[in-house]
């Protein structure tokens, strides 16, 4: 049997077929089963499933997400890599009306333990490479937990009744609850409906062109929208193949770039660095790969004309966590043309510029609407507007011919290998270390993180203290990769005549100054 998935023979393709009326993310995955039930849906470590098998293996688990105690409205969590069971889960928990809410596997406990104190879910799910951490963590928070990804047993069919049963409309019903920590610091689930999920994936399937034909290479952490809403899904419900890695493995990609057939693939540009840095990328080859979209953050020109000197073009797609994130995008038509920007609105999404204080040559907040932006923060905090825009934070200006080009962001945000770090986080531990009299974290370019965390400590008069006395705390509370990188002594911060810090000038001084500590 294939670890972690079955095919259950005693069903036929009648069981599965979509009920008239029903309306959700599964009765539109069922519609791509039935249309070619025995196309490949799936590649994962050597192992191949259909369209059929995955179906029935999203039955197996909606029975045992019943058994679990999981209703409608519930929470189930998980900390897994990438695996076939997180598409599988997402849509089982679909059809019940529930909610999956997939957790970074990279945060420290402590950040794990603020989402599931927030949402309180009902079980946590887990890999077995995260099962002792979620076992751990289930007792602390007084969880039960579950392996996602053991094989379960058959079905007995004289027990249960024939799926996906009645037909329900779950347009509105919540589905994927996303966190994403706020400017505080404090994380901020994002919840995204059946019917935000499907808009989001119809305009990805448009403007990208995904067709049964495709096959599209998965190698970002499906905890993330952009993993999971821009390439994966839409390929499921599309009727294409997913070729799915566990963890990104740059000599993987370049291989399976070759041996898989790829259409398509979603890279960071930190993913995009590391392939393009490889030994093996001057003699890859990618016979298929019509393109490579790129996002979450400004794409470096160096790496898109490395793809481009390839013959590969170079797609952008601009979103948030809480917009899709299929907001905007740059179509492979455009790739050559329009270098470093992201392109149009995609189908159904409107976009405009707010004025923004002290911004010169046309540059605005951008603000997005539409049927895939999120209208509320968990449990019931608003997202929008008064008139239903979302506010990105983010800065651009429109170009003559209506595209759209970022030119910064206006919130401190940090964006180190496709990670969003917010400085609060590392400010609000830092500061309370008795030696510091003032800190705090910005951003600056790193060739191969894009971004790469710098924290700026004021000691206290008197005050001695070590970097790794200073940065402890951070360490151990905080995920790795958000972890500053260096630490700069200095006597003052630059600051407003409010007294708020100047983190542009901040930056800026920084980069051009050499008296920068190395953290351990």
């Amino acid at each position: 049997m294939r670890p972690g998935l079955c095919y259950d023979e005693m069903m036929s393709l009648s069981n599965i077929v979509p009920q008239p009326g029903a309306v959700g993310l599964s009765p539109s995955f069922l519609a791509a089963v039935q249309k070619t039930p025995d196309r490949l849906a799936c590649v994962y470590q050597g192992l191949s499933f259909s369209y059929i098998e995955l179906a029935h293996q999203i039955r197996v688990f909606r029975e045992r997400l019943l058994a679990w105690g999981v209703r409608p409205g519930d929470r189930v969590a998980a900390l897994c890599l990438g695996h076939p069971m997180q598409g599988v889960a997402l849509l089982a928990l679909a059809d019940l009306g529930a909610i999956w809410v997939p957790l970074n596997f990279r945060l420290a406990m402590a950040e794990w333990r603020q989402v599931l104190d927030d949402c309180q879910p009902r079980c946590l799910l887990a890999d077995d490479a995260h099962l002792d951490a979620a076992l751990t963590l289930a007792r602390q928070a007084g969880l039960p937990c579950h392996s996602l990804t053991q094989s379960p047993a058959s079905l007995d069919h004289a027990s249960h009744p024939p799926w996906p049963g009645p037909p329900v409309d779950r347009t509105d019903d919540p589905v994927l609850l996303v966190y994403t920590s706020g400017t505080t610091g404090r994380p901020k689930g994002a919840l995204h409906t059946q019917g935000q999920m499907l808009a989001n994936a119809s305009a990805a399937i448009a403007v990208q062109g995904l067709q049964s034909e495709d096959r599209v290479l998965t190698v970002l952490p499906l905890f993330h929208v952009g993993g999971l809403c821009i390439q994966t899904l839409p390929a499921w419900l599309a009727g294409a193949c997913v070729v799915l890695h566990a963890r990104f493995d740059p000599e993987r990609v370049l291989k399976d770039l070759d041996e898989q057939d790829i259409t398509l693939t979603l890279m960071v540009p930190a993913v995009m660095r590391a392939v393009i840095d490889h030994p093996l990328f001057p003699q890859a080859r990618w016979p298929r790969l019509r393109a490579l979209w790129a996002g979450s953050s400004v794409l470096p020109d160096d790496l898109v004309q490395a793809w481009l000197q390839r013959g590969v073009p170079v797609c952008n797609v601009y979103g948030a966590t809480e917009t899709g994130p299929f907001s905007i995008a740059l179509g492979a038509q455009h790739a050559h043309s329009h270098v470093g920007s992201c392109g149009w609105p995609a189908p159904g999404v409107e976009a405009r510029l707010d004025p923004v204080p002290g911004a010169t040559d046309g540059v605005g907040e951008v603000c997005l609407r539409g049927p895939a932006v999120v209208r509320h923060y968990w449990p019931d905090q608003t997202a929008l507007d008064a008139e239903g825009w979302f506010h990105t934070g983010d800065l651009a200006r429109i170009e003559a011919d209506q595209s759209w080009r970022i030119v910064g962001r206006a919130k401190d945000m940090i964006i180190s290998g496709g990670e969003n770090i917010y400085p609060a986080e590392i400010e609000t531990i830092l500061a309370r270390h008795p030696a510091v009299a003032e800190c705090a974290a910005v951003g600056l370019p790193d060739p191969r993180w894009g971004e790469s965390v710098v924290a700026v400590v004021v000691l206290r008069p008197g005050a001695l203290a070590g970097d790794d006395d200073l940065l402890a705390d951070v360490r151990a509370q905080l995920a790795r990769y958000k972890h500053p990188r260096r630490l700069v002594r200095l006597a003052q911060l630059p600051k407003t005549a409010l007294g708020k810090v100047q983190k542009e000038r901040l930056v800026a001084d920084l980069t051009g100054s050499a008296g920068t500590a190395a953290a351990p």
